[in-house]
């Protein structure tokens, strides 16, 4: 079984992706970390984000895995765990940039097929549309954007970043711009998505609308 789940930062696509992973038994990809990886391998590379032909050929020869359960998941780089590394401002910034590569995107698209064909929830924002148009069960999620702010704000304390609430803000309305106007796999509901607006529910209660929408499915 192959479950979507897209839509913009802070919508809280990987809270919901490792909950419905654990609870269904399948592989949790979460598809932000991969190009997380690879931003962080241009850092560590030196290698400047506009020279996209030098990017994307790193970005085919690295060796990106995630291991480990939904809610301890690690991931690798090259055989080295760098899953506190890639939470980094630096990271996070280079990782905006570097994904809307349409050469990037690719690289990541093709692993993540791979990757996902034994089973598996994946998160991102092209999954439903781009990685599997097929998806057994696709989800759109989103929230207004004052609170999508203040849960990535929050994350990002958790990781000792100096950032404030209004420049996580102004981040993300950025991010958005950049991933809904990008003219590869541009972030976009599939047509046949469920669109569930989170905004003033708990986790819980997005979590039981989802496994609802999961069982009609199962049952069907």
């Amino acid at each position: 079984m192959i479950i979507a789940i897209d839509g913009p930062s802070g919508s809280g696509k990987s809270t919901l992706g490792r909950m419905l992973a654990r609870a269904l038994n399948l592989l949790y990809i979460d598809t932000g970390s991969m190009y997380r990886a690879v931003a962080l391998a241009v850092i560590e590379a030196h290698l400047d984000s506009s020279d996209t032909e030098a990017v994307t050929a790193l970005a085919n020869r690295i060796d990106i895995d995630l291991k480990g359960d939904p809610d301890s998941l690690s991931v690798l780089l090259n055989g080295r765990d760098v899953t506190e590394q890639i939470r980094t401002e630096s990271v996070t910034e280079m990782s905006s940039v570097i994904s809307t590569i349409p050469g990037v995107r690719r690289a990541m698209v093709e692993r993540q097929r791979i990757m996902g064909k034994r089973g598996a929830v994946l998160n991102g924002r092209d999954i439903g549309t781009v990685v599997f148009p097929d998806a057994d069960v696709k989800f759109f999620l989103t929230a207004a954007e004052g609170e999508r702010a203040k849960r990535r704000y929050k994350e990002d304390q958790t990781v000792g970043s100096s950032t404030t609430l209004t420049e996580t803000l102004a981040d993300m309305i950025e991010r958005d711009r950049r991933d809904s106007t990008r003219a590869d796999s541009p972030l976009k509901v599939a047509d046949d998505a469920s669109v569930i607006d989170s905004t003033g529910k708990s986790i819980e209660e997005v979590f039981a609308e989802m496994i609802g929408r999961i069982n009609v499915h199962r049952n069907h």
